[in-house]
């Protein structure tokens, strides 16, 4: 936490350097937009949450959120009363369906298009906050690339880039790593592909994804970046249905195939990425 309290050149750094990322935060982020990167932040913190963890979700995309659409919350407080002092930060964080605690922040709110200072600062003021209170604490970040997006991604020790088959998904998806690589020196990324046909359909995207990062995103031989397929979420009728529901999946249809998949993801998630207690 002391890089937390002390991260590097925080008062004057630039937005691109990277920072020294904290434990059990585990960023969900996307190229693209409309991909499932929030539905599978909700329901996977549900399922980790089923398996008897603490777990919290932070609505990242600052400006234009949409956890509270997907868990039919209507919060009376959100990140941008804390940001400004005009609530406490547990006053903020309120219960979710599914068991999981969640921090969520505004829509349309222009002032978090771009990284200012006291964004950044707040920000870093609020994870030093929660962190400590929770087995894992999920950002569930804006699409893109923006700066904003990239410093919520910098400040997770693990990070999951969803990506649907769609070309234009996978491109973005592609620009993502890319800029993870070159700016945060990532080299492992975790890879959901969601809405998949087939069975075996994410991993060998994953595996081609892989073979275009080998060839045209130089690294050092040392430190190779690495693509990890963590799950296929089949194309499934139900997460529809959950959604115009504004209901959580895991709730509604947990037996459903996509669910199953979110479940068999919290428990590699559990496995792999939280520490041991």
């Amino acid at each position: 936490m002391t890089d937390v309290l002390n991260p590097p050149g925080s008062a004057d750094a630039k937005t691109s350097v990277p920072l020294k990322p904290l434990g059990k935060v585990l960023a969900v982020t996307s190229g693209k937009g409309g991909v499932g990167k929030t539905f599978v932040s909700a329901n996977l913190a549900a399922a980790l949450a089923k398996r008897g963890l603490r777990v919290l979700v932070l609505d990242a995309d600052l400006g234009l959120a949409n956890l509270d659409v997907v868990l039919n919350l209507y919060p009376k407080t959100t990140l941008h009363d804390v940001f400004t002092g005009k609530a406490k930060l547990e006053d903020a964080i309120i219960r979710a369906p599914g068991g999981f605690s969640v921090l969520l922040a505004g829509s349309g709110m222009v002032e978090y298009s771009r990284l200012t200072p006291e964004v950044r600062d707040d920000f870093l003021r609020i994870m030093n906050g929660l962190v400590p209170h929770y087995d894992i604490v999920i950002l569930d970040t804006g699409a893109g690339i923006s700066d904003v997006v990239l410093f919520a991604v910098s400040l997770a020790s693990e990070v999951i880039v969803v990506a649907t088959p769609e070309p234009t998904s996978l491109t973005d998806a592609y620009a993502t790593i890319k800029v993870l690589v070159g700016q945060q020196k990532r080299q492992t990324i975790r890879m959901v592909i969601n809405q998949t046909a087939r069975q075996g359909d994410g991993r060998a995207i994953t595996v081609q994804l892989q073979q275009v990062l080998d060839r045209f995103v130089t690294t050092d031989p040392a430190r190779p970046v690495k693509l990890v397929h963590m799950i296929d979420i089949p194309a499934d009728p139900a997460v529809r249905q959950a959604i115009m529901r504004r209901q959580l999946l895991m709730v509604a249809t947990p037996g459903c195939p996509a669910a199953m998949a979110v479940s068999q993801l919290a428990a590699k998630i559990e496995d792999t990425v939280i520490p041991r207690r």
